[in-house]
């Protein structure tokens, strides 16, 4: 596997993260440039993490995390995704004391943390892919530097994604909540289906 090679594997494994970076500019229209170089550094990490969790796991486990990996996301992603759309309802209506955006600075280190590792634990399975090319001689780079390719492409593309989702947020106002999160129930099952 070449060094572009690498690259486009990174492109590609980082679409699930850019799509919910996209979601969480989209639902904070007013982050401010640390917060968004935080969301994409998670989802950085996390892509560069897990090919190596999975290089060292090994093949004697790949078998059940290819199988495991989709459920797991989608079960995340659409529970993440409903419970946005059902607090944004909820507070359409109510329009109580605390408002959602309050609600949201308490739980958002979780949330980011829960999003990066759903998005990212297909990267396990690669981590595997990158043991057995390495093993051939095919891989034009050590696995630890693959994977700091696969999370640098992340982060990149992560962080332009969370920008864009800030500009589509603040024309979307209250509605980006309910599409932040049927956004993040379709990329679960999109997930799920896939590995079908």
């Amino acid at each position: 596997m070449s060094i572009l090679e690498i690259i486009l594997l990174g492109a590609a494994l980082s679409m699930d993260a850019v799509a919910v970076g996209m979601t969480n500019g989209m639902t904070q229209p007013k982050m401010r440039l640390p917060r968004a170089v935080e969301t994409a550094g998670a989802f950085g990490l996390f892509q560069f993490f897990m090919p190596l969790a999975g290089y060292e796991l090994g093949a004697a486990f790949a078998h059940y995390i290819v199988k495991i990996a989709p459920v797991f996301s989608f079960a995340i992603l659409a529970f993440l995704g409903g419970k946005m759309i059902y607090e944004c309802i909820k507070e359409l209506v109510h329009r109580g004391k605390h408002s959602l955006a309050e609600k949201e600075k308490k739980n958002a280190a979780l949330k980011l943390f829960v999003q990066a590792l759903a998005t990212s634990i297909d990267a396990l399975a690669v981590g595997i892919t990158l043991l057995a090319l390495e093993a051939n001689g095919t891989l034009a780079l050590p696995a630890l530097f693959a994977s700091l390719v696969i999370g640098g492409v992340t982060f990149v593309l992560s962080l332009i994604a969370v920008l864009v989702g800030k500009k589509a947020g603040s024309l979307l106002a209250d509605k980006a909540e309910i599409l932040g999160g049927a956004v993040l129930v379709f990329i679960g099952l999109k997930i799920f289906l896939e590995s079908i």
